[in-house]
């Protein structure tokens, strides 16, 4: 097959263009510039979006060599992910801008381009599994696990897709790298926010955003019990740098449990406030199978490395809903559920949708 190898200039996306080549593929390796300026984009080996990266993905490509090109998606992903990240949060939400990366740059903005000029697919280092029988399973290396981010994908985008790295370890990938005279073989793994600098996602959202006083309450008392800037700096389940006026009456620390926007509040309460029982969702994408038409037992996982729970899920017109059978803390607006089907190769990816 023609394939186009994503080469972000990390060691995963290196040694996954790497198998593709093995493979018999024949393989072309691109890297996608995502910044409107990139002298604002961090510097240091991070693993994602650096000036740093494109280079080291140049360098992966001329040791493996295949040809190589860097295709300019600034505007794309401005508007695709980072606009949608800003939004999100002035919305009272808290997006995961990877899972909308993959789902609207990744794999639809790169892989229409691809097909387009006639690839048959495109191949990236995630660490997840797609197996002959076409569904998407979790990597072996569930610590790296990232099917969750993966399980936007519709099922044509699915069979466009190769994912090299499913049946090995962090370790292995970097032992494999290090093998084969990859200089990425030992650069570090990316964790933060690619499009925010420094890392400070306040102070981005600030800027975009404007500061917006209101008011911090006390979900028992109704009590006013602090101020901030602006509730989009926010999330449930937050416990620090709430900055209360006063202490809990039962001197308890107190959580973010609910911000909303049209009254610019941010409401706390205690750790057990935070327990939910059920949850409802939109826009799902079934990966695994047909929309179910009547309930059905899986396991469902509502954040990126969270924990799984087991669940009856249903999905009618409004969306998708799930009854946890055991209560999960610190469940947010605006992330992912993704509902998997134990399976002795791996739990399988029945599908996914954003957290209402």
């Amino acid at each position: 097959m023609r394939v186009l190898a994503a080469m972000s200039g990390g060691v995963d996306s290196a040694v996954a263009a790497a198998r593709a080549v093995d493979a018999g593929h024949d393989v072309t390796g691109v890297h996608l510039a995502l910044a409107r300026n990139p002298q604002t984009y961090r510097t240091g080996a991070r693993g994602c979006c650096t000036l740093e990266d494109s280079r080291d993905a140049r360098r992966a490509a001329d040791v493996l060599g295949i040809p190589f090109y860097v295709w300019d998606f600034a505007d794309r992903f401005h508007e695709d992910v980072v606009d949608d990240f800003v939004a999100e949060y002035a919305a009272g939400r808290t997006p995961n801008p990877c899972l909308r990366c993959n789902e609207k740059i990744k794999f639809a903005a790169v892989l229409d381009r691809a097909v387009a000029l006639g690839f048959d697919a495109v191949v990236t280092g995630h660490h997840a599994r797609l197996g002959a029988d076409g569904l998407l399973r979790r990597s072996v290396d569930l610590g790296k696990d990232q099917s969750y981010v993966l399980a936007v994908l519709d099922r044509g985008q699915l069979d466009r897709s190769i994912f090299p790295l499913g049946d090995s370890t962090k370790a292995q990938v970097r032992a494999e790298a290090a093998a084969r005279g990859l200089a990425v073989a030992d650069k570090p793994d990316s964790h933060d926010i690619c499009f925010i600098a420094d890392g400070d996602t306040r102070r981005f959202l600030a800027e975009r955003l404007g500061e917006a006083p209101g008011d911090i309450v006390d979900a028992r008392t109704g009590a006013v019990v602090g101020a901030h800037g602006g509730a989009y700096s926010y999330t449930v389940g937050q416990r620090r740098g709430l900055a209360l006026r006063e202490p809990a009456p039962d001197g308890r620390p107190r959580y973010v449990l609910s911000i909303t926007p049209k009254t610019n509040t941010v409401t706390v309460g205690p750790a057990e406030a935070l327990a939910v029982s059920a949850v409802s969702a939109t826009r799902p994408v079934w990966t695994g199978a047909p929309a179910p038409t009547g309930p059905i037992e899986c396991r469902v996982q509502l954040r990126a490395h969270g924990s799984v729970v087991p669940a009856t899920v249903r999905c009618d017109g409004a969306g998708l809903h799930a009854e946890l059978h055991e209560p999960v803390r610190g469940v947010a607006a605006g992330q992912a559920i993704v509902a998997y089907r134990p399976d002795p190769a791996g739990d399988v990816v029945l599908g996914s949708a954003t957290i209402s």
